[in-house]
């Protein structure tokens, strides 16, 4: 699996967050690998009828009711939605609220947690057994520069704590060096956004990490 994050990156306003999907289902199409997007709501219903796996950036502890601006899980997931993150760096929840959304959550809804350290892998989020753990160094995300690869140890460890979770890593991701060193230490998968959505030539990108997947099997 291969997740890319658009975050709100104006770089996805209007029909650009088309474009962007389109060359996703063909980079995925031509190797094989499931790939998910996690778009806002806005974006959300517009990307999946384009034939897309589209998650939610974020969803929340309600699933119905007097909720006024929450995101509900069950109601994305009448719409065709089935996954979304929950405790990423730049939206992260309370332990209790995630514990919540990670028990309530509707059958057949999958759930990514995001993890900033090992520790806060070790502490909590192994045992709330999400369906997958997305560990990302906080100082990485977003560098154009070095990744989470540039510390194997840490994903080691990482995949240590997560025993029969799935691990994906992400932070700086942006080639396939990126990519094989990740499942060298033992990660599943990786995420990535910034080194995509803002890249001159995002169909090269992304071929270019989907690549470091061809002698290694990917999530299912």
């Amino acid at each position: 699996m291969i997740l890319i994050n658009f975050k709100i990156y104006k770089e996805t306003f209007g029909d650009k967050v088309v474009e962007l999907a389109k060359v996703i289902k063909e980079v995925g199409d031509k190797y094989k690998i499931r790939m998910v997007v996690t778009a806002s709501a806005l974006d959300a219903l517009r990307l999946k009828d384009l034939g897309v796996e589209v998650w939610l950036q974020n969803v929340d502890q309600y699933l119905e009711g007097k909720h006024t601006g929450w995101v509900s899980a069950e109601q994305a997931m009448s719409l065709g939605i089935k996954g979304g993150l929950v405790n990423h760096f730049e939206h992260q929840v309370a332990r209790g609220t995630a514990l919540k959304i990670i028990k309530n959550k509707p059958k057949g809804f999958e759930i990514m947690c995001c993890a900033k350290s090992t520790g806060q892998i070790e502490r909590w989020m192994a045992s709330a057994k999400p369906d997958y753990i997305l560990y990302e160094p906080p100082e990485l995300i977003g560098s154009s520069t070095d990744s989470v690869a540039s510390k194997p140890e840490s994903i080691k460890r990482a995949v240590e704590l997560c025993g029969d979770v799935p691990l994906m890593v992400g932070a700086g991701v942006k080639s396939k060096e990126d990519v094989l060193v990740s499942l060298k230490m033992g990660a599943k998968s990786v995420g990535l956004a910034s080194g995509f959505v803002l890249s001159k030539d995002p169909k090269r990108v992304l071929e270019d990490i989907a690549s470091g997947f061809e002698t290694h099997p990917t999530l299912p």
